[in-house]
């Protein structure tokens, strides 16, 4: 994978942590590390969140 192909939202790993370090997959990529170049970023679904606003994986 080049440097050009990594997603940038979670640098490659593929999940994301929030501020209270609770480790969720990046739905930016669904959590493969690799962003598609061709596409669109805005056809991905939102985030599940519970009544906390927690992110639910």
């Amino acid at each position: 994978m080049t440097k050009d192909q990594v997603c940038l939202a979670c640098g490659g790993e593929g999940l994301l942590m929030d501020d209270e370090e609770w480790r969720y997959t990046c739905k930016i990529c669904g959590g493969s590390g690799f962003q598609s170049q061709e596409g669109r970023v805005y056809d991905r679904q939102p985030a599940d969140v519970d009544v906390m606003n927690r992110y639910l994986d």
